[in-house]
């Protein structure tokens, strides 16, 4: 029987998610130099279509396809989204249509106990995907081939995105969710920690930008940046809220939960500012909504709104010295921060999970260490976190060397296209045609 109110709900929600993707491009664009808006705002939309076509043709078959008995993988079962119908018709009373089957006369995978029509769950998840490819590009902005992102973008989300998305939320035989135990309400895991890391070892495989810690790169469209974050914000909470999968109290809780963390890293790290600049900045704001977002992303649905706020509050140091000490004393040019703000978040927010977990509302036996006195829960969090840096890593570093390969030997476009800027150089267009974009 299926809820119309939850139906609604996904639906509200599904296009919530959908609205970040294009957020995160402005949120880019705006951070980026003004030679390469374009590129910058370009790779984020290209992941739309990328990511729409090989979420359809395969990746949702291989999150959640198959019958559970693989730890690491879903399945070949469907493809296409066709054996999902397939096998409902078989289940079913009778031979109803496809399109019967589609709108929900019979539903699809776990979510079914939801009572709103699986088919809703294809284009959520789809939205899932399209956000977490697109925040790699951040790293590798004003440098890397257009060519090579979009091939490495389209493999990615197959054999990266799509195998650790069952293993944290494949359910029963799942290696991090079921096996380990760890808990992930929204992405941490999924999202953010794939998506900062895998930044990480493409701008790595790159090198620096011209003139790296020689010379500042300021955000050249700060307004672009603060219309981004707004943008962001206002989908997150169909991010959170939606990945409790009904219209609920659970789901309340993860939207009021979301918007205190996001406050409270925002006037953290305004205060951060404050103290280490003298003066707060609207891009800082920015940021630090982003950060307080990204905390609470694996937390959500399991933490009391006392504890998102602690954790927002705490988010936003822990992100500022990654930002600004880390990246400069270590050399690795992340060029907007997608690792600094989305992985070292992300972890950060896994490991407080484990803290603050209460027990009702974990999915497994355990709760969090400060309600328990048990670390049971903080150790799988711990290991649930290794166990993805490693599969990410050893994936990225051998899709980025096959793809590099393919691509002439370099991601990195040449050094008189990087200088003179790629909007031109590889688009033939900029986004402001003369100066102040008057003709």
């Amino acid at each position: 029987m299926l809820d119309t109110g939850s139906t609604g709900f996904m639906l509200v929600c599904t296009m919530l998610v959908l609205l970040m993707t294009p957020g995160l491009a402005f949120f880019y664009g705006g951070l980026s130099r003004r030679k390469n808006v374009v590129n910058t705002m370009i790779m984020t939309f290209a992941v739309l279509g990328i990511v729409g076509v090989a979420w359809v043709a395969a990746g949702w078959s291989f999150a959640y396809g198959g019958d559970g008995s693989l730890p690491f993988f879903g399945g070949v079962d469907q493809l296409g989204c066709l054996g999902a119908v397939s096998d409902l018709l078989a289940e079913a009373e009778g031979t109803p249509d496809a399109f019967a089957v589609l709108s929900g006369a019979a539903t699809l995978g776990p979510e079914a106990e939801a009572g709103y029509p699986g088919i809703i769950d294809i284009a959520f998840q789809m939205a899932f995907a399209m956000i977490t490819t697109a925040i790699i590009t951040g790293a590798v902005a004003g440098r890397m081939k257009f060519g090579a992102l979009c091939a490495f973008a389209a493999v990615w989300v197959l054999v990266v995105y799509a195998p650790l998305a069952h293993m944290v939320w494949g359910g029963e035989g799942s290696l991090i969710g079921e096996t380990i135990g760890a808990l992930d309400f929204a992405g941490g895991d999924v999202v953010h920690i794939s998506s900062g890391l895998t930044g990480l070892v493409l701008c790595l495989m790159l090198g620096r930008r011209r003139g790296f810690a020689v010379m500042s790169y300021r955000p050249h469209n700060v307004p672009f940046v603060v219309l981004g974050a707004t943008l962001l914000w206002f989908g997150w909470f169909g991010f959170n809220a939606g990945s409790e999968f009904a219209a609920d109290g659970v789901a309340g809780l993860a939207l009021v939960n979301t918007v205190t963390a996001s406050a409270a890293a925002l006037v953290s790290w305004l205060a951060m500012e404050r103290v280490r600049v003298g003066k707060p900045t609207l891009v800082g704001a920015a940021t630090g909504l982003v950060a307080g977002l990204v905390v609470i992303t694996p937390a959500a649905g399991f933490v009391e709104p006392w504890a998102a706020l602690v954790m927002g509050v705490l988010v936003s140091p822990v992100c500022y010295f990654a930002i600004s000490f880390c990246k400069r004393r270590l050399g690795y040019d992340d060029a907007l921060d997608a690792f600094g703000c989305h992985c070292v978040g992300g972890v950060f927010g896994g490991v407080l999970t484990g803290l603050f977990c209460v027990p009702e509302l974990s999915w497994t036996d355990f709760g969090g260490l400060l309600y328990t006195g048990d670390p049971t829960l903080l150790g799988a969090q711990v290991l649930g976190i290794v166990v993805t840096i490693v599969f990410v890593v050893v994936a990225d570093v051998v899709l980025g060397l096959i793809v590099r390969a393919l691509f002439g030997g370099t991601l990195r476009v040449s050094e008189e296209d990087e200088a003179l800027g790629l909007d031109v150089a590889t688009h033939g267009e900029s986004a402001y045609p003369a100066y102040l974009g008057l003709d």
